[in-house]
């Protein structure tokens, strides 16, 4: 039997394989963040499709840190029965699930907030947009949130909790210099820069216990002129394990980067395949505790030697499962086609419909 196919725990969350269902936007919550029938359905297709773990859509733990319309919520107690009904049906499939927690800060609209974004720094030219610098106080308030996150995804039902440190959302950006230009505690070196970060861990890890699987997605690298570097985002890992931490799923990127962000455009080669390969290799090297990459595998072989070359400990993928949810059961019967996802993206322009994402093209070849 393949490695991808053995048991394996993350801090007593049994998994049944290597494969991770890394967490997306769907668009299929309510306009307030609460679950919905089709959400639940959307999940329950990953647990029967044979995903070892699921890692939910970006829940946003404030209201002013939404991202994105019809965006899962884990702000208030009130969402929570939903949640609970989420993570049943995933169970009830021999699914884990767990839930990712997040505040988009710069990238909140405020024509979706009512709100007046937060930044870590305002470095913004007058007059181009509105903000919030954030305050000591809002610190405060902003650790409180996620470890409010956390203890209603545990209450939930969740396996565990993913604090989100990538792609430019908050967190992300006060590990970054293209965002974090602060003169106190919170600003300057590496150490400072990921101050709030280990606060956050912190305070979910009083919020849940010790025994509860509490990870992290990290950009491995900005991918932009002063962004977040390699050294520094491994120093950031670094930190985390050494208080704790029981996973790293590495990514990287900004939303605003183009063909460099998180979901690069036109993956057609085993070679275009895992392009933070290299920066996790470096990772795995430093630091010991499990990584789990994500990054634009399309193929079961790639995957595999990443596992046993000791790359990576688990392989995430996100668009792919949106065209097959079934994709790892398929992988497991023996055929080892490349996931049919063409990478274009095309799936989250269709999320912004209110139908939720979906894949345009599988929809097309339905219609013929």
């Amino acid at each position: 039997m393949s490695k991808m196919f053995e048991r394996t725990e993350i801090n007593g969350m049994v998994l049944s394989n290597r494969f991770v269902r890394s967490a997306t936007w769907e668009g299929m919550a309510t306009n307030d963040g609460a679950v919905t029938p089709k959400l639940i359905a959307t999940m329950v297709d990953l647990a029967r499709g044979g995903v070892g773990l699921i890692i939910s859509s970006h829940a946003y733990v404030r209201p002013e840190g939404q991202a994105s319309p019809w965006q899962l919520g884990i702000y208030k107690d009130e969402l929570i029965p939903g949640l609970q009904e989420m993570t049943a049906a995933v169970h009830a499939y021999g699914g884990k699930i767990v839930m990712q927690l997040s505040h988009a800060g710069k990238f909140a609209p405020e024509k979706l907030t009512g709100q007046t974004p937060l930044v870590v720094s305002d470095y913004e030219e007058p007059g181009k947009m509105p903000c919030h610098e954030i305050t000591d106080q809002d610190i405060r308030e902003l650790v409180t949130a996620f470890a409010d996150g956390a203890r209603r995804a545990k209450a939930a039902g969740f396996d565990g909790v993913q604090i989100h440190s990538a792609h430019g959302y908050l967190l992300s950006q006060f590990l970054s210099p293209v965002f974090n230009r602060r003169q106190d505690e919170y600003g300057g070196d590496i150490h400072n820069r990921s101050r709030i970060l280990i606060e956050v861990y912190q305070a979910v890890r009083e919020a849940v216990g010790e025994d509860y699987p509490v990870l992290i997605k990290l950009n491995c690298k900005d991918f932009v002129e002063n962004g977040l570097s390699l050294d520094d985002s491994l120093q950031v890992g670094r930190m985390l394990a050494d208080v704790g931490l029981d996973a790293i799923e590495l990514s990287g990127g900004l939303l605003t980067g183009g063909k460099m962000s998180p979901s690069r455009p036109g993956i057609k080669s085993e070679e275009e395949e895992a392009y933070f390969r290299e920066e996790a290799r470096y990772f795995k090297n430093a630091i010991d505790i499990p990584l789990i990459l994500v990054g634009g595998i399309r193929s079961f072989q790639v995957a595999e030697c990443l596992v046993e070359d000791g790359v990576a400990d688990y392989i995430s993928m996100s668009r792919p499962f949106i065209r097959e949810p079934n994709l790892i059961n398929r992988w497991k019967s023996g055929d080892r086609r490349r996931a049919e996802c063409k990478s274009d993206n095309k799936c989250f322009r269709s999320g912004l419909t209110g139908n939720g994402i979906y894949c345009e093209m599988k929809n097309n070849e339905k219609d013929k």
